[in-house]
């Protein structure tokens, strides 16, 4: 007997080497995918069932992950439209983040994770931008009540005016991972943030790898997302961030590159010999007028490649089926080639790619795929609109004609968050209710009302 029966839907396989999609169902047992199989489910499991699903004319994928984003930045989107990078953290993201309290931030990372959730995404990696662990809680605390999985990596810098003290740093990194790590049965892990190249020292970049690794912990971190920071680095230490990770003996499979857009051919070498995972966040990287990562030159290599949506302050939402359609899009327009990023790359992208990032070790079955013995998360998208009928492959509706809005439930470990498109545990209104009076004091308080 299956818990949740799924029928009739097309499901999408996106295996390693190429993407499957046949029309049947799927069983779901406690946390785990049981069995699929073509055609219609076997009439005593369809009768016995405890939730049966009906997703005719639907998409049933893997649970998406979205590689990277600042839950902080759900307070701030819209606010720092129309600059580059380093001006857009100056002028209003670093003022705003200093001024928010702990109770804004649990109201900013409790609404940007039901935004995920809504658009799909089972799994999140935040990279955690404001020190203090009252502030860490709070985003921990957010994603254990709604249930969906979280990789919280602890930003930090040691130079610079916010930089902190390396002892602090390695302190904080031990209590996070002593106190949030398997939490919410199994769904929070932890992780190392160094915040950007520029602003961390060869010692605690050493330091903080050492000890990330000694709990098989990944190490998460922007990479060369403009000119100014690459021409930072290059002052400060004469190699280019890939150069100065590679040199440092940081780079491995365990190490996620967030951005990686102004890349030599001979970094993304060093990325490929290392296994290295890149998180590729094409809105932000138009938004910030940042450049085009070389994302067809990566998978070309071999080069695992996972997609964020980043923060909601350089995007504005996210939509990680909004960001697949930017990012096949984007890699055409860059190279020239129409083949540049075809649908099937992009819904690894959002699948098995994303699973690099929760799952360092090559073990099957993991989460990313339907397999029996996956975790069951499940996205369901529902393809019965205009704007994806007739619908010829289900690729090709997810990556160029789908939205968020269109998903319709999302199950993460064998729980129904998401069912006909709305929240299954909370109030949505009330809580929106209760972010719009938290910003409206946090922008009084950081003289932006």
């Amino acid at each position: 007997m299956f818990d949740i029966l799924i029928e009739h839907g097309m499901l999408v396989y996106p295996g390693a080497e190429r993407l499957d999609q046949r029309s049947g169902w799927l069983g779901i047992t406690g946390d785990r995918i049981v069995a699929t199989g073509d055609g219609e489910a076997p009439p005593d499991d369809r009768t016995n069932a405890g939730l049966l699903i009906e997703a005719r004319g639907m998409a049933v994928m893997p649970g998406l992950v979205n590689g990277h984003t600042h839950l902080s930045q759900t307070f701030m989107r819209g606010l720092a439209d129309d600059r580059s990078l380093l001006r857009w953290l100056w002028e209003v993201i670093w003022p705003v983040q200093t001024a928010m309290t702990p109770e804004e931030m649990y109201l900013a990372a409790r609404l940007g994770l039901v935004e995920n959730l809504r658009c799909g995404a089972t799994n999140v990696v935040q990279h955690h931008k404001l020190p203090g662990r009252d502030y860490v809680e709070a985003t921990a605390q957010a994603a254990a009540e709604l249930g969906c999985r979280l990789v919280l990596a602890r930003g930090w810098v040691d130079m610079g005016p916010s930089g902190e003290p390396l002892d602090h740093i390695l302190t904080d990194l031990a209590w996070l991972h002593d106190t949030w790590h398997g939490a919410a049965d199994g769904r929070i892990h932890v992780a190392s943030g160094p915040l950007a190249a520029w602003r961390c020292s060869d010692q605690a970049m050493r330091m903080t790898t050492e000890l990330a690794r000694s709990w098989g912990a990944p190490i998460h971190i922007h990479v060369s997302e403009s000119r100014d920071e690459v021409d930072m680095q290059l002052e400060r230490c004469g190699k280019r961030p890939i150069e100065w990770l590679a040199d440092l003996g940081v780079l491995g499979p365990d190490v996620q590159l967030v951005h990686a857009v102004h890349v030599t051919d001979g970094e993304l070498d060093l990325i490929a010999e290392s296994s290295s995972v890149v998180v590729h966040c094409p809105t932000s990287n138009m938004y910030l007028a940042s450049g085009a990562a070389p994302i067809r030159r990566m998978l070309d290599r071999g080069i695992p490649v996972a997609l964020g949506s980043d923060g909601s302050g350089s995007n504005n939402s996210q939509d990680l089926l909004e960001g697949a359609k930017v990012a096949a899009l984007l890699a055409k327009h860059a190279t020239g080639d129409a083949q540049a990023l075809l649908p099937a790359d992009v819904v690894r992208m959002l699948t098995v790619g994303g699973a690099r990032l929760w799952q360092t070790q090559e073990t099957q079955p993991r989460i990313g795929e339907l397999l029996p013995g996956s975790p069951a998360d499940v996205t369901i998208v529902n393809l019965n609109n205009p704007r994806c009928q007739p619908m010829h492959s289900a690729a090709s509706a997810l990556v160029y004609n789908a939205s968020g809005a269109d998903v319709d439930t999302v199950i993460v470990a064998g729980e129904v968050l998401v069912q006909a498109g709305r929240m299954t545990q909370l109030d949505e209104a009330a809580l929106f209710e209760e972010c719009n009076d938290a910003v409206a004091a946090l922008m009084r308080r950081a003289d932006l009302s």
